[in-house]
């Protein structure tokens, strides 16, 4: 009896001794952690996130990115919360300044702390000017992933028609509203102004064939050192933004002052401006839709000899549509920088 109740003593020494070993292994530290790349990058907004490489042996509460205009963000600043994935997790930074330095890093909380991850720093986009030597005119413009648009619709006018006159070779200009050929008295409306002006697709091309490169290499009608971008531009663009559903608000003017209600889906996060300006009819019996839509010309043909392709934007809808529209169609075209 003596023997075996030192033998239980003893196993009882050997369980809590291997106890107190275990325990003694287990970590209990804040996680690791990684910041990816930054993408995406717009005037307000771009897109990080981050891999948890070691969650310190204990399960993670929060993670995601922290942001601050200060080189060493932390949760107290600004910050997403995401959910971790088997791969790590993605986040969207939102509520930026234009032409601004941020300062971002991963960030994950278990029940011991929060652990940090490296800082990658970022330029939210930001308007540039370029004056055409042309004419004098001065345009915003605006990087939105690798293109250089213009964030306005361009307003070259060498020669000015009304709506009646239309072609699917000759090269018209038009002003929306305008019915005359004074170039001086169209310059000074309100709508030249404000949306440019309005081009068939032979004043765009200004006698180069049709292309569907990118960039699309046709200078057409825009200053030296820019081009009218085809449909692959306008897809990249599109693409880059999130796609087709969600591109055109996305582009769009907020408000209501040159889109009518409810001006769907707008937000403008890239700086671009769209603004419904309007068209010239392919019949040549009238201007209209000026406050519904947008179209911007392509350097990129339909299906059809006599058709071209035009991005549409929408009042009432958020997406872009590209559609075949008659060549003698009057519409907006935005340069796109070399």
């Amino acid at each position: 009896m003596k023997n075996k109740n030192i033998f239980i003593q003893l196993s009882l020494l050997v369980i809590g001794l291997f106890l107190v070993f275990a325990l003694g292994c287990i970590k209990e530290e804040v996680p690791t952690v990684s910041t990816t790349e930054i993408t995406n990058v717009t005037m307000s907004s771009a897109i990080s996130g981050g891999y948890v490489e070691d969650d310190g042996g204990m399960g993670i509460i929060d993670c995601g990115i922290c942001w601050s205009t200060n080189d060493n963000p932390t949760i107290a600043d600004n910050k997403t919360i995401d959910t971790l994935g088997a791969f790590g997790f993605e986040s969207s930074i939102t509520g930026l300044e234009a032409n601004t330095t941020y300062y971002v890093r991963a960030y994950a909380t278990n029940s011991v702390g929060t652990g940090y991850g490296n800082v990658i720093s970022f330029k939210t986009s930001g308007f540039s000017t370029f004056t055409d030597p042309r004419d004098g005119n001065v345009y915003k413009t605006i990087q939105i992933g690798n293109q250089i648009w213009m964030a306005e619709n361009l307003k070259y006018l060498p020669s000015v028609v009304g709506y009646e006159t239309g072609s699917v070779t000759y090269p018209y200009y038009y002003v929306y509203g305008y019915n005359g050929t004074n170039i001086s008295d169209a310059k000074a409306t309100e709508n030249y102004a404000t949306y440019g002006v309005l081009y068939n697709w032979s004043a765009v091309m200004g006698g180069a064939m049709n292309s569907n490169n990118n960039p699309s290499g046709v200078r057409g009608v825009c200053p030296e050192g820019w081009h009218v971008p085809s449909e692959a531009e306008w897809t990249e663009l599109t693409d880059f933004l999130g796609g087709e559903v969600v591109a055109g608000g996305k582009l769009k003017e907020t408000g209501t002052e040159h889109w009518k209600t409810p001006n769907k889906g707008a937000t403008n996060e890239t700086g671009f401006t769209a603004l419904a300006g309007g068209m010239r009819s392919n019949y040549g019996d009238n201007f209209f839709d000026l406050g519904k839509h947008g179209c911007w010309w392509t350097t990129t043909k339909g299906t059809d000899a006599d058709d071209a392709k035009c991005v549409f934007m929408f009042y009432d809808y958020g997406n872009i549509n590209v559609q075949a529209s008659s060549k003698t169609l009057g519409g907006a075209v935005r340069c796109v920088k070399n």
